[in-house]
């Protein structure tokens, strides 16, 4: 939809049309989520009746809960509304913002907020990169199946997602090699859809390619491009069981060209090939 009141581009909202008696957990329901690119619209004295999750992922604004302190927000930046409180936030007079935000409910809601580092009137600085901005890509193609499974599954990739988003802010600094291999294979997994291009990988986490390969190895038993086959494997398991794409179309989702290379590969690591693995377990 598009709406120059509230943004300069064109916003995408996604909603959960499924009846709530077919999910199949009910601490944490998925209720909306939207992503409004270039918003200028500021938000006055507003209230929530559910709890979101507000990310940032360019541009600069303002938060404030209540009669707590005006707070600077920037790219990397996430925030919570919830109910209750008033709220004052949006993007600086002649600024913008792109904003990815979640509606959630559940009672999982007050288990992160017991246990996690989420700072509930505050802004946390959690960074920005592609791999965030893929996953939250994925939670939106889940939610738009319309299928309770895959509206469980973007729950719990929301939960993922604001786990290690909190966790970040609450380590903020430091960098240590368990920390940075994690990083790198949350990485590996969230490009499945995507060629592998070892080099930008390295020089985003601030690395040779060399160590890289040598840190994937390490990690995992595996070389870099046999890890990679691997992930794009199991990837391939599930869009084989779950849906109604041709091998074709799923080797090319996967980035494989090559639908015959795509299906040695799978043979290779399944031990049967795509086909035949659609058949057999499918039923």
């Amino acid at each position: 939809m598009t709406d120059r009141a509230i943004s300069i581009h064109t916003i995408r909202l996604f909603g959960a049309k499924v009846d709530k008696s077919k999910l199949r957990i009910s601490s944490l329901q998925l209720l909306n989520a939207g992503h409004i690119p270039g918003r200028i619209m500021q938000r006055v004295d507003a209230v929530f009746e559910r709890w979101a999750f507000v990310y940032i992922t360019e541009g600069r604004g303002y938060y404030q809960a209540g009669e707590g302190p005006r707070q600077q927000v920037e790219a990397g930046s996430l925030f919570c509304l919830y109910p209750g409180t008033v709220f004052q936030y949006g993007p600086h007079d002649d600024d913008y913002w792109d904003e990815y935000y979640f509606t959630v409910d559940g009672d999982r809601i007050q288990e992160w907020l017991d246990n996690w580092s989420i700072k509930q009137d505050g802004v946390m600085k959690v960074g920005c990169d592609e791999s965030k901005l893929h996953k939250m890509e994925m939670i939106f193609r889940l939610m738009e199946t319309g299928e309770a499974l895959n509206l469980d599954r973007a729950a719990l990739l929301l939960e993922n997602f604001l786990f290690e988003l909190t966790l970040k802010a609450e380590q903020k600094g430091m960098t240590t090699r368990s920390t940075l291999i994690n990083r790198i294979v949350d990485d590996l997994t969230s490009m499945v859809y995507e060629p592998l291009e070892a080099a930008a990988l390295a020089l985003r986490h601030h690395i040779s390619v060399s160590t890289l390969r040598r840190m994937v190895l390490e990690h995992s038993g595996y070389p870099l491009h046999e890890f990679i086959h691997r992930l794009k494997t199991a990837e391939a398991k599930k869009l084989l069981l779950n849906t109604d794409h041709t091998v074709k179309e799923i080797g090319e989702r996967l980035a494989y060209k090559d639908v015959f290379y795509f299906s040695r590969l799978f043979k290779k690591h399944v031990g049967v090939s795509p086909k035949t693995f659609r058949d057999t377990i499918g039923f």
